[in-house]
C-alpha cells in the first residue's frame, strides 16, 4: 500500500477504468450507517471538497460517505453494486479532508452476485484489512483474477471515507453474438484503454463510456502540442471484430477539438501492452486523415473506412492534439 500526497499515481490509477463510477452504472445499495454522510457520495467521480463553514442537521457536512461514532464492539459496512463485472487490479481508498473522524482501517470483499440478493451471495476477501491514515490517498495494488459485480467496503470501526475508486478491467459476461452489429468498443462490452501518449485534461477511459460527455471534462484532451508530431490513443476491443463504422465525437469541444484524425488497427496475438505501443506505429491504416468539426458526431463509414480482416486494436490519432468525447467502433465479432 502507499498513501500519497505528492499527486504520484500508480499505474493501475493511470491506466484503469474505475469500475464503481456511477457513470457505468455503479451505485451504493446498502450502508449500516448513513448517519453523517451518505454512502452514494463516496462513489462520485469529481475529488471530494471541504467546504468550512457548512453544516446540516447532523453536524459537519462532509463530502463522502460517514457513520456516527460506535459505542459497541462492531464495525460498519456498504455495499457497491458495480454497473460492469470487472477484475480489480488496484483501489484507491481517500480520506481527504477526513482528518479527526477518518475510519482507521478497511477491508474489502467481493462476489458475482449477477440478479441475486447480495444477502445470499457468497463473499471472498479482495483486500484484507489495511490501516487508513487521515487526509490521504491509500492505493493498493490488488493480485487477484476473479471476476466481481458487487463489492463489501468494510470499515473498522466506524468513521468517513471520502472517495472509493475501484480500478480494474471489464469483463463482458454474456454472450456477445456473431451476427449482430455492437459497439466492440465500449467498456460495457470489455473494451478498454492500452495506452495513450498524453491525457492532461479528463479520463482516457471515458471515450469507451455510453452516451455522450457531459462537460468538457468528460472525455480526453491532450495538452497543446508545441513540437511536431500527433496525439494518440490505442484501444483493445471487447472481441475481435469486422469493423463497419467508426464513431469520432467532439462533443463540448470547441476551440480545443482536433483539426483531424485517422485510425489504424491490426489483430495482434500475444505481446503485452509495452509491445503493443510499439507495434502500432507500423499498423495498417483504415481510416486516412479526416477533417473534424467542432462540437459534433462524425461517423465514418464504408465510403472511407477500409475493409478488411478482423480486427482486435485501433489506434485513434488526432492532429496535432485536442479533445475527443467519445470514440466508438462498430462491428461484427469474428
Amino acid at each position: 500500500m502507499s498513501a500519497s500526497g505528492d499527486g504520484t499515481l500508480p499505474d493501475f490509477a493511470r491506466k484503469l477504468i474505475n469500475l464503481a463510477s456511477p457513470r457505468l452504472g455503479s451505485e451504493g445499495i446498502y450502508a449500516t450507517d448513513e448517519f453523517f454522510a451518505p454512502l452514494s457520495r463516496m462513489i462520485e467521480d469529481q475529488p471530494a471538497v471541504f467546504i468550512p463553514d457548512k453544516y446540516d442537521d447532523h453536524g459537519k457536512w462532509m463530502d463522502g460517505w460517514e457513520t456516527r461514532r460506535r459505542r459497541n464492539s462492531g464495525h460498519d459496512h456498504c455495499i457497491i453494486r458495480l454497473g460492469i463485472a470487472g477484475r480489480v487490479r488496484g483501489v484507491d481508498i481517500d480520506t481527504s479532508h477526513f482528518t479527526g473522524n477518518y475510519a482507521p482501517a478497511a477491508s474489502i470483499e467481493g462476489c458475482l452476485a449477477g440478479n441475486a440478493p447480495h444477502e445470499t451471495a457468497n463473499w471472498t476477501e479482495v483486500m484484507p484489512a489495511a490501516s487508513l491514515g487521515p487526509d490521504a490517498h491509500h492505493y493498493i495494488t490488488i493480485q487477484d483474477n476473479r471476476v466481481y459485480d458487487t463489492l463489501r467496503l468494510r470499515i473498522f470501526p466506524d468513521g468517513g471515507i471520502a472517495r472509493l475508486r475501484i480500478y480494474g478491467e471489464s469483463v463482458q459476461t454474456a454472450d456477445m453474438p456473431a451476427d449482430t452489429t455492437l459497439e466492440l468498443s465500449s467498456v460495457l462490452n470489455g473494451g478498454r484503454v492500452v495506452a495513450y501518449n498524453d491525457s492532461h485534461y479528463g479520463t482516457p477511459w471515458s471515450v469507451l463510456l455510453p452516451d455522450r460527455g457531459i462537460n468538457m471534462g468528460d472525455g480526453w484532451e491532450t495538452r497543446r502540442r508545441r513540437e511536431p508530431g500527433n496525439d494518440w490513443l490505442i484501444i483493445q476491443l471487447g472481441a475481435t471484430g469486422i469493423i463497419d463504422r467508426v464513431e469520432v465525437d467532439t462533443g463540448h469541444f470547441k476551440g480545443n477539438f482536433p483539426d483531424r484524425c485517422s485510425i489504424q488497427g491490426a489483430l495482434v496475438e500475444g505481446g503485452t501492452d509495452q509491445s503493443v505501443i510499439v507495434q502500432a506505429m507500423f499498423w495498417d491504416e483504415i481510416l486516412g486523415e479526416q477533417k473534424l468539426r467542432a462540437d459534433d458526431i462524425h461517423e465514418f463509414g464504408g465510403d472511407v473506412l477500409a475493409s478488411g480482416g478482423p480486427l482486435s486494436h485501433v489506434r485513434l490519432n488526432i492532429f496535432p492534439d485536442g479533445g475527443v468525447g467519445r470514440f466508438r467502433v462498430f462491428g461484427r465479432r469474428a
